[in-house]
């Protein structure tokens, strides 16, 4: 098992998304992603997302909100623990990422990149402010979402 982060970075209506298509046996190539990574030894979920801004793509955040986890089951990957989080405010110059190429995508176009399905489904909760912090457990087999559940209610699937 697993401890990640996620942070979806606003600007002007815009998301910076990762496309991840250079890192190699990366169970997310070819999905957009927000920016994020693994839980270093002895850091906090604060920590990591502003590590990991920063080595991803230059900028540091001085405006982000923790809201919410999603635990991530799979038959093929290792149980995941993604703590999610929304920033407004950075400074720093957008720098290459290693992992991919990051993008300013627009809300409106954002859904229908292609992204684990259960993506969608906190990305929606993530764009209400005023949602409040909420568990998310979603279960796949291979790429496919089997079940969905926010804090603790089996949610449907379309």
């Amino acid at each position: 098992m697993r401890n990640t982060t996620l942070c979806y970075i606003e600007q002007g209506g815009s998301y910076l998304m990762l496309h991840r298509t250079k890192k190699e046996n990366d169970q997310s190539h070819d999905k957009w992603l927000g920016i994020g990574g693994k839980f270093e030894d002895k850091e906090s979920p604060e920590e990591c997302i502003l590590r990991e801004t920063r080595e991803e793509t230059g900028l540091t955040l001085t405006s982000y909100r923790y809201r919410g986890i999603v635990t991530f089951v799979s038959d093929i990957w290792e149980t995941e623990y993604m703590h999610l989080f929304t920033a407004d405010g950075f400074t720093g110059t957008l720098t290459d990422c290693d992992e991919g190429d990051c993008q300013w995508i627009s809300r409106e176009t954002l859904l229908s990149l292609p992204m684990w399905e259960g993506d969608r489904i906190f990305l929606n909760l993530l764009f209400d402010p005023e949602q409040p912090f909420f568990s998310l457990k979603l279960e796949y087999q291979g790429d496919t979402l089997v079940y969905a559940a926010k804090d603790g209610v089996p949610l449907p699937l379309d």
